[in-house]
């Protein structure tokens, strides 16, 4: 027994020591500056200040613009993106002669930057569009990135082309792994493909929803390259999000302290959001 735990303790002690200086001391130390009002400088003691960057962000009307356009970003992402994930994955597993073809296809996406997603888009919306709208006299094209509304839907679809494919795979794994009895036998008792899809494939695939939804919501609301890329926030700050602000906050404003009150109040946001819903989809699954 003594012999696991030397072996146990020299694997999992390199991770700790790496977790711990990329994670927990950074945190540790971000709540430290959250009380200070430092302006990044080195040289420079930060000067203990209290809550005052805390009063101050929830005066800061950017912030909870971003706050609000944030959320409602994280709802329609959430919907939207699960949904075309799961409909790619019951589409893909029709044993039709092109599936892994497709699979590959929609799962390429996922690999390419944030950065790179968000130029190639702004290309598509900028360039494509203006033109076809231009040369068609479609307005709804023209302008796409200068108006706040078309630009919250740029940044949807561009979360849904690039976690789409990554979700696909979840439910694909899932699928697979339903018993194919049941399906003969709803079958057999005349059930069609609705039924099915509603009253058994969406029950059994409960825990890839609860693991898709999870990644859909903490990804979207820590949304920053694309959002970046995109439209950096305009027109206006109309589109900004919640990581975005941060950033201008910090290396526009250097504002560094107000930013880490930011930050800190970013995480507990988040992380109580996520919690609450594996929460509830836990439960759900149980009642399933």
């Amino acid at each position: 027994m003594r012999y696991d735990k030397k072996w146990f303790w020299l694997f999992v002690l390199p991770v700790l020591i790496a977790f711990s200086i990329v994670v927990i001391i950074p945190l540790i130390t971000g709540i430290y500056y959250s009380f200070t009002a430092w302006n990044g400088r080195v040289d420079q003691i930060p000067k203990f200040i209290g809550l005052k960057n805390y009063l101050s962000v929830f005066k800061d009307e950017n912030f909870l613009n971003a706050f609000i356009f944030t959320t409602k970003f994280t709802v329609v992402s959430i919907i939207i993106v699960n949904t075309v994930g799961f409909s790619l994955a019951l589409l893909v597993t029709r044993k039709l002669r092109m599936s892994n073809f497709m699979r590959t296809i929609f799962f390429m996406p996922n690999l390419i930057g944030g950065l790179i997603l968000g130029f190639i888009w702004q290309f598509i919306f900028v360039g494509v569009f203006q033109t076809i709208g231009e040369t068609f006299k479609i307005n709804f094209l023209q302008g796409w990135l200068s108006d706040d509304k078309t630009g919250f839907w740029g940044l949807v679809i561009i979360l849904t082309w690039q976690m789409a494919g990554y979700l696909m795979v979840i439910y694909i794994a899932s699928l697979q792994n339903i018993p194919k009895e049941l399906i003969e036998a709803s079958e057999i008792d005349g059930a069609n493909s609705w039924e099915k899809t509603r009253h058994i494939i969406i029950p059994m695939v409960a825990p890839a929803f609860t693991i898709s939804i999870f990644l859909t919501l903490a990804n979207s609301f820590k949304l920053f390259d694309q959002n970046l890329a995109l439209t950096n926030g305009g027109p206006g700050n109309a589109t900004e999000m919640l990581a975005l602000n941060i950033y201008k906050t910090a290396f526009t404003f250097s504002k560094y302290g107000e930013a880490q009150a930011k930050s800190i109040i970013f995480f507990l946001v988040v992380a109580g959001i996520t919690l609450v819903q594996v929460y509830f989809s836990k439960k759900k699954e149980v009642e399933m």
